[in-house]
């Protein structure tokens, strides 16, 4: 399927979703990223390939996320990995992944014949592990994969003192080395900090084109008869409708403090009023993420939802609602 075919789809569903009131015109961009609709997938809750198209067209998303990839294959974290929480839940998958080669290998041609703007997520626990994972991807030379999102915020690994996101200069060091990628960088960043605005700033100087908000929020449960931790691994990261409140609080501070500053703003979406309060706070384009396990249909239905409720406010375009909440 062609690029220009992959376009037209979009643009279709996107008419048609926003109902029978008016046209929303529901194209968006991050930056230099031109995207037919301004929902995507969320790093890690979406598989690394095409596993959603079993449940909707993936074309008809702004983009598809992948799980967050490694130079080399990795195993990630002992089991359980998963915990349901009131509110979302806990993770501590530990970024397990088959590597950059062979996701091109095996995962790419699916998910290039399902017709889906990609964003490939990386990770490392280094500086030379991040340059290694985006010089790999910089040899891929599909058209689909449009942007990467560089992964400086995942709670889960084994020294959290090490977290990139916790760090402005670390988050920059990472941002500039992964520039070999040849594709535009958004960063995505923890909320697990005193200041957002300062790693936001960072990693913008050092090449970042946009950046993501946010990641998990770190958290831990404890089974009380037993004293022993519910996952595998200890503590982990808590997503779902919990921590939607402080993405729209991040994605308001950035916004505020970097007018220009492209933003996709991701934590606790669930609904289309959901997405359209993260793009007032300031966000170009969402991510759905923990809200698609239990729905796998969610990105798609949140998407119809977010035209349908800019058709009701009169909105000539979902354009016309970034960074209301700063008017």
């Amino acid at each position: 399927m062609s690029r220009s075919t992959r376009a037209a789809k979009r643009r279709g569903a996107a008419r048609m979703n926003a109902g029978d009131m008016h046209t929303v015109d529901m194209r968006a961009a991050v930056g230099e990223v031109h995207l037919d609709a301004p929902v995507m997938t969320a790093s890690g809750t979406a598989g690394h390939g095409a596993e959603l198209g079993a449940y909707f067209t993936l074309a008809e998303l702004g983009a598809v996320v992948v799980k967050s990839l490694s130079a080399a294959p990795w195993g990630g974290n002992p089991a359980p990995r998963l915990h349901p929480v009131r509110g979302g839940m806990l993770n501590s998958v530990g970024l397990q992944n088959p590597g950059v080669d062979a996701w091109i290998r095996d995962e790419l041609p699916a998910l290039e014949n399902a017709g889906a703007t990609i964003v490939v997520s990386i990770w490392g626990f280094s500086v030379a592990d991040y340059e290694a994972a985006a010089n790999a991807l910089g040899r891929c030379g599909s058209e689909a994969v449009v942007a990467v999102e560089v992964n400086l915020s995942c709670p889960n690994v084994e020294d959290r003192r090490a977290m990139f996101a916790h760090d402005a200069s670390r988050a920059a060091d990472a941002i500039a080395a992964t520039a070999v990628c040849r594709r535009p960088r958004w960063a995505k960043l923890s909320p697990n900090v005193t200041d957002i605005t300062e790693i936001a700033g960072a990693v913008a100087g050092a090449g970042a084109a946009a950046v993501t908000l946010v990641n998990t929020v770190m958290g831990l449960a404890v089974d009380p008869a037993t004293g022993t931790a519910s996952l595998g691994n200890g503590g982990g990261g808590l997503s779902g409708v919990a921590i939607h409140p402080v993405a729209v609080r991040a994605v308001f501070d950035v916004r505020a403090a970097f007018p220009e500053l492209p933003i996709v703003g991701v934590g606790g979406v669930v609904d289309g009023l959901g997405a359209a309060e993260l793009l007032a706070a300031g966000a170009n384009a969402v991510q759905v993420g923990t809200a698609t396990f239990a729905d796998p249909r969610a990105p798609v239905r949140i998407q119809r939802e977010l035209a349908a409720w800019c058709a009701r406010q009169g909105l000539d375009s979902v354009t016309q609602l970034i960074g209301k909440a700063h008017a």
